[in-house]
């Protein structure tokens, strides 16, 4: 029996004392009824806990970062860390005089268990079980790392909201609570459809436009094409009953896969281009044509005037949004 090993961050504390108790009475209450039982301690790997902690340690000390330091640099300090801190843990779980087999002890990030660990992975991707593939993540551009959907605060907003954005310059803020209307001109014709987005700079990554199939105002332009202003890409027109509400805004909806929940769902139904944006570090890169380089949020500010110049800007209102 493996103990679900504690997260290296810190010292126990009463929730540990809890579940090694209860895991340590149900183990000798299997040894008085003559089941040969093996209680194992372990500790948990350098997971996103732990770095995050010692990436927090290494900032403070010496205000580097773990691509500074490098891979195999920060794994020493991980390691580092694992045994000052996992030591102390581990002479917690002694006072508390659970009945450990001492002699099987083990880190993640020991080398029998690493191998283990990837062989496992091995066999299952040779199988099929397990796969690679391209997903949406939360990247923060300030950590340059990816987030979980509970590390991710949402902010309810009731209307236009100007907020500091962490990696841009000291006074600067960037306006939400937006929806930011403008046009894309049908190809080969004077017509042009209006859509609406609370973040305009994604419209570099579109790769279609959606609209329901019984709406009668678009059934004309079924299959048909618009031009992307700033990038020489043809962007279809596609119908799609899930994405769209006929009696919200103008029934045309931009979609940008690479970007977007809802959007990667179209993709995959459509099998629309994928275009990512963004470098790691929150600079939009060389997919954004004459936007490559530049920060995400500068980009916002200056493709409005640069769609206003070609008289596709339509409007900006109010929009109660998280």
């Amino acid at each position: 029996m493996v103990t679900p090993p504690p997260n290296v961050t810190g010292k126990l504390h009463i929730g540990h004392a809890l579940f090694v108790s209860i895991q340590d009475a149900i183990v000798r209450w299997n040894r008085m009824r003559g089941v040969t039982t093996l209680f194992v301690p372990g500790c948990d790997h350098a997971g996103i806990s732990t770095q995050v902690v010692v990436e927090k340690l290494i900032w403070k000390s010496d205000k580097l970062t773990r691509h500074d330091l490098g891979r195999e640099a920060f794994v020493d300090k991980v390691w580092e860390y694992k045994n000052e801190y996992a030591n102390a843990i581990m002479g917690q779980i002694r006072r508390l005089g659970a009945s450990y087999d001492w002699t099987r002890e083990r880190f993640s990030l020991d080398d029998m268990l690493t191998r283990a660990t990837r062989e496992t992975f091995v066999r299952l991707f040779n199988d099929g079980i397990i796969y690679r593939s391209n997903r949406l993540v939360n990247w923060c551009h300030h950590m340059n790392t990816t987030l979980s959907n509970l590390e991710v605060e949402n902010l309810e907003l009731t209307g236009p909201t100007k907020l500091a954005i962490p990696g841009y310059p000291a006074g600067e803020k960037v306006e939400f609570g937006v929806l930011v209307h403008f046009a894309y001109q049908v190809e080969d014709s004077d017509e042009r459809i209006v859509v609406a987005t609370t973040r305009i700079e994604t419209m570099l990554g579109d790769t279609a436009i959606a609209v329901h199939p019984d709406d009668e105002r678009y059934k004309h332009l079924h299959g048909k094409f618009v031009r992307h202003p700033f990038i020489d890409r043809r962007i279809p027109i596609v119908t799609d009953a899930e994405a769209v509400d006929m009696e919200f805004g103008t029934g045309a909806v931009k979609i940008t896969p690479a970007h977007d929940f809802n959007d990667y769902e179209v993709g995959k139904r459509h099998d629309l281009e994928f275009i990512n944006l963004l470098n790691d570090n929150g600079t939009y890169n060389d997919n954004a044509g004459p936007y490559s380089g530049m920060l995400r949020f500068h980009v916002r500010k200056q493709i409005i005037e640069d769609l206003k110049a070609k008289g596709l800007y339509v409007d900006t209102t109010s929009n109660p949004m998280q």
